[in-house]
């Protein structure tokens, strides 16, 4: 009923950037809170940054000055801007997003968690 795509990923060097998109789809009532996720080999999946509908973030530690979460409402999509890009940074990231699906009735209306399905970011010289 929805779907999330994410886009952006690759190949960059180490100090590089890149900018990772998270396209919502389908029927969708409200788009509220929104985030990026990230899991590197061997290890859990970890938060990286949220964002609500109004525009409040949040980022864990290791990327703060460094990522910066976005989003345009008008098109149901957040951004991820990458910017001084580390080896560490290298994971298959993941959007996220809570909505409400549904028609327009209010009777239609719940509540649903969507996961992506990741996408490769390689940071490596």
């Amino acid at each position: 009923q929805v779907q999330l795509v994410e886009s952006g990923g690759g190949l960059v060097q180490p100090g590089g950037s890149l900018r990772l998109s998270c396209a919502a789809s389908g029927s969708i009532f409200s788009l509220n809170a929104m985030g990026w996720y990230r899991q590197a080999p061997g290890k859990q999946r970890e938060l990286v940054a949220t964002i609500t509908r109004g525009g409040s973030t949040n980022y864990v530690d290791s990327v703060k000055g460094r990522f910066t979460i976005s989003r345009d409402n008008a098109k149901n999509t957040a951004y991820l801007q990458m910017n001084s890009l580390k080896p560490e940074d290298t994971a298959v990231y993941y959007c996220h997003a809570d909505t409400v699906v549904g028609g327009t009735h209010p009777g239609t209306h719940r509540f649903l968690e969507v996961w992506g399905q990741g996408t490769l970011v390689t940071v490596s010289s």
